[in-house]
């Protein structure tokens, strides 16, 4: 990966602790085909969510979903914009349009939007200035770690996105893994991603072995933040191949930083004061659609194959896919009798329970 390809965008640069404000946009409310049950839509609206790769946004609109809500993320010459993917005039996607300048372009009329979402021009009608029901729906955008944020319905103006230092700090390597969609709920998928039984089952061909499933009894605690658990085993992070490498009797510890509602973070302890620390977001796209995006850092091996690194992470992310796609219900249980739960669960009870504070519902 290119320095280009993982560095931010200063212009919408937040940095690694809380966010620098952003202006005052446009809140949207509950869209009219929605698949969230009432009042959960609304709780989420109010969080930010990555909807696209930095790297990804070039001189072409690209269209996007968040929380049921179409969007449009498109470059100008100093910023990324976010708006809602809708032409007010005759409700085309100004996904299907163009930029020029700082203006996106419907390509039904013509007619051009500033980045404020103001309408500057209706070419059928050059000396009539546009009112404010030709104004585009823009939402407040912020970039870290490598991804676009946006939130559709953001009170105070900050981004409320978790601390990632490691990212900008040069003893680590920055890699940000291409996003993967998936065909279920984004709890389900935080949910596997903070579960320490299923190694042995679903990743027995990357890292782990179906003879060594057994979970040792491990700690979690609630934190200001949400939820912290500290897991440590035998299992083995090295990918197969690279097994020799692991030291003779070394303990592995994973640590398990939860930030609802959809973001989870990894680190694990590697030998010789490595550290691999994995963040998590499962982007709600609708209430049983994902995008999983994976920036994560490393302090060694940086000179290492990208590529390698990439396809050890789809991998991972397939095999997990397979499963989090066929779990019924699609939506996951936020009940305590809902479902059976062992020991090893502890995380993922935490979690829902932690969603059930929040407000949410299955």
């Amino acid at each position: 990966m290119s320095d280009a390809a993982v560095a931010e965008t200063p212009a919408c640069e937040a940095g690694a602790g809380q966010s620098e404000p952003v202006s005052a946009h446009a809140r949207m409310t509950r869209p009219r085909i929605c698949t969230y049950p009432e009042g959960s839509w609304e709780i989420l609206a109010k969080k930010w969510f990555p909807v696209a790769r930095a790297e990804d946004i070039g001189t072409k609109p690209v269209a996007t979903k968040l929380l049921d809500v179409k969007l449009v993320v498109y470059r100008t010459s100093e910023t990324i914009n976010v708006a809602r993917d809708l032409c007010p005039h005759r409700g085309v996607p100004l996904s299907k349009g163009w930029v020029e300048g700082d203006e996106i372009i419907c390509p039904y009329h013509g007619l051009r939007y500033g980045t404020d979402g103001r309408c500057n021009r209706i070419p059928a009608q050059p000396n009539v200035v546009p009112g404010d029901r030709f104004r585009a729906t823009m939402f407040p955008t912020v970039v870290q770690y490598g991804l676009v944020w946006t939130c559709l319905d953001s009170e105070d103006g900050h981004a409320d996105i978790p601390a990632f230092p490691q990212w900008t700090d040069e003893s680590f390597q920055p890699i940000l893994c291409p996003p993967v969609s998936m065909a279920a709920a984004p709890g389900r998928q935080i949910e596997g991603f903070i579960d320490v039984a299923h190694f042995a089952w679903i990743h027995h061909e990357a890292f782990a072995d179906r003879e060594n499933s057994v979970v040792p009894l491990y700690k979690t605690r609630m934190t200001d933040y949400g939820i912290q658990s500290e897991y440590i085993s035998n299992v083995s992070n090295f990918p197969k191949a690279l097994r020799h490498l692991e030291p003779e009797g070394f303990i592995w510890r994973r640590v398990f930083d939860i930030h609802p509602p959809f973001v989870a973070f990894l680190t694990v302890d590697f030998p010789d004061d490595g550290i691999l620390k994995i963040m998590n977001i499962a982007s709600p796209v609708s209430a049983r659609e994902t995008t999983l995006y994976v920036p994560l850092v490393r302090n060694f091996d940086q000179t290492g194959s990208l590529e390698d690194v990439y396809a050890f992470n789809a991998q991972i992310f397939a095999e997990d896919q397979d499963i989090v796609e066929a779990q019924s219900p699609e939506d996951l249980p936020l009940g305590t009798d809902d479902e059976a739960h062992f020991a090893a669960d502890r995380s993922s009870v935490a979690y829902r329970k932690a969603l059930r504070g929040m407000g949410l519902s299955s």
